[in-house]
């Protein structure tokens, strides 16, 4: 048998070797922090409700590395205030084989008149790996 089509051979028993592992067990990162989000007086003011949702990049060690707008509320207020809020949170790192790897992550941030609602982050994960 050739070198070649032994090598073949081989690396198509591993990868049916793998394949029958199942897939890695993985979990997203998790919030830790409280939601540091200020509503913008002059859009609070005028009544306004919006929601902007941010994909953030999450390290390892569970803070927050790179951040962008997904989803803009439509207001700059709204969206600059869930920019500066999103730096101070803190995560559990997200997990691929029980050990913490860095994610991508969805975070709507929710700026509702009810002030029990206001600002507050409700978390989605988003299964990106960088």
């Amino acid at each position: 048998m050739p070198v070649t089509v032994r090598h073949a051979a081989l690396a198509a028993a591993l990868l049916l070797v793998s394949c029958e592992r199942g897939p890695v067990p993985e979990s997203p990162p998790r919030q830790l922090s409280a939601s540091p989000f200020q509503y913008p007086e002059e859009l609070w003011d005028a009544q306004v409700e919006g929601q902007t949702t941010l994909r953030l990049f999450i390290s390892d060690q569970g803070t927050v590395d790179t951040v962008r707008i997904e989803r803009g509320s439509g207001y700059a207020a709204f969206d600059s205030a869930a920019l500066a809020g999103s730096r101070s949170l803190r995560f559990q790192a997200a997990t691929r084989g029980g050990k913490p790897v860095a994610a991508w992550f969805l975070l709507p941030v929710k700026f509702e008149l009810n002030p029990a609602d206001s600002a507050a982050a409700a978390p989605s994960a988003d299964t990106t790996k960088r």
